[in-house]
């Protein structure tokens, strides 16, 4: 018997080859592509739906992903080769923008896979556009700006300033000392509020537990927690309830730092009311979110042509968000801001395709601080257990009606895109 065999000719080896060469290279694209804008404190949901997107446009329709808060699983047809992605740590709101640019391009064609995947491994050694101590300095006026705006009295300003600037050390300390960065929350939230309440009752100022939020608030994690709603709402539950119950765990280390400062202080019951302060006058709010349009640009590298925008949507955000208030429910106010947030966002970057929405929304959403009513939620169940069903209502309510706000918003936004975008 005589065997034969099939030899497949050369040229069809060489294609097989490049095409496999093609494949890895888009997977691999894809995926650092997914990674960054996880990064970017993107839902996932809206991550997997634009990776399918962009997918399609590369030639690669039946695209597989599955995305987490961690990372994502990634595959370009059912029984392919996966890659999974991990994700490090967050990214600066300048290196976002410059996610959602590639992520533009490759949707419009306008972006090669192979310098889309060179431009993504070279996103993080991109250094701050601002010198550091700009950076410092811009910590303590986004501090300053939300005391302006949550309890805006002459004394609480200094103390504010002061405690910024410890935050900021302990942060940097952090970096270097695994112990202290697992611990920060706890820490801060101790030291703060012994200073706070340290000059509270010295008779420096009145209303120190809405002192406390401004230095704590850039570290509470209440767009975690928000955005971890909005993946429910969504469907996707595993990362909806891994950022819940990580966000949660965080906010009761901040409530442990502080109940621990309180009980060492012996601070009376009546000191931990939630009394609002206002001497220095109608001016306070515009110059609060002055300081914090200014201060999340030059901390984040944004370019300070875009702090007007920036401006423009904190306006939104806050003057929806006090309407709502003005209706006599912080829920409703949550949910108007959340909306007025998201669509202001996106109606600028209708106006200004090479701004990211992104960009100008997470700033106005940072403004709604959650997590600070999370933690005077936390607080008045220590001062008074009896209202502890009413309590954890209210800031579940407010938490879900901003997450709500966010969806509808969102959904809004890609009806005004046209899904284009």
């Amino acid at each position: 018997m005589v065997k034969t065999f099939c030899r497949l000719p050369v040229n069809a080896i060489d294609d097989s080859d490049k095409r496999d060469d093609h494949d890895a290279t888009v997977r691999i694209l894809l995926a650092q592509l997914g990674a960054a804008m996880i990064a970017t404190s993107q839902a996932v949901h809206e991550i997997e739906a634009e990776l399918i997107e962009v997918a399609a446009q590369l030639g690669y329709p039946n695209i597989q992903v599955a995305a987490s808060p961690t990372g994502l699983i990634l595959s370009l047809r059912s029984g392919d080769p996966a890659t999974y992605e991990s994700v490090s740590a967050a990214v600066r709101l300048d290196q976002a923008s410059e996610v959602r640019r590639i992520r533009h391009q490759l949707h419009r064609g306008e972006l090669q896979p192979d310098i889309a995947l060179e431009q993504l491994s070279t996103l993080r050694a991109r250094a701050t556009r601002y010198p550091q101590w700009l950076v410092r300095l811009a910590w303590v006026m986004m501090c300053l700006g939300i005391t302006l705006i949550l309890q805006p009295g002459w004394g609480n300003a200094v103390i504010v300033v002061v405690c910024s600037v410890v935050v900021y050390t302990l942060m940097a300390i952090a970096r270097r000392a695994r112990v202290l960065s697992n611990l920060l929350p706890v820490v801060a939230a101790f030291v703060i509020t012994t200073i706070v309440f340290g000059a509270a009752g010295a008779g420096w100022i009145e209303g120190p537990l809405r002192t406390l939020l401004p230095p704590l608030a850039p570290l509470l994690p209440g767009a975690l927690i928000v955005t971890g709603m909005s993946e429910l709402a969504a469907g996707h539950m595993q990362a909806g309830s891994s950022r819940l119950s990580y966000g949660f765990v965080q906010l009761g280390l901040f409530a442990v730092g502080l109940i621990a400062a309180t009980t060492v202080l012996h601070v009376p019951v009546d000191m931990l009311s939630n009394v609002r302060v206002d001497t220095i006058g109608w001016w306070a709010a515009p110059i609060g979110l002055l300081l914090i349009a200014l201060g999340i640009c030059l901390m984040e590298s944004v370019e300070l042509s875009l702090a007007p925008w920036v401006l423009l949507v904190l306006l939104a955000a806050f003057g929806a968000q006090m309407g709502g208030h003005a209706l006599g429910s912080a829920a409703i106010g949550g949910f108007f801001g959340a909306l007025a947030a998201s669509l202001s966002a996106a109606l600028v970057e209708r106006i200004r395709p090479q701004t990211a929405s992104l960009v100008l929304f997470l700033p106005a959403f940072w403004l709604l601080v959650p997590g600070s009513l999370g933690l005077i939620g936390v607080t008045t169940l220590v001062s008074d257990p009896s209202r502890a069903i009413e309590t954890g209502l209210e800031v579940a309510t407010v938490i879900c009606t901003i997450a709500l706000g966010l969806l509808v918003g969102s959904s809004a936004s890609l009806a005004l895109r046209g899904r284009q975008g």
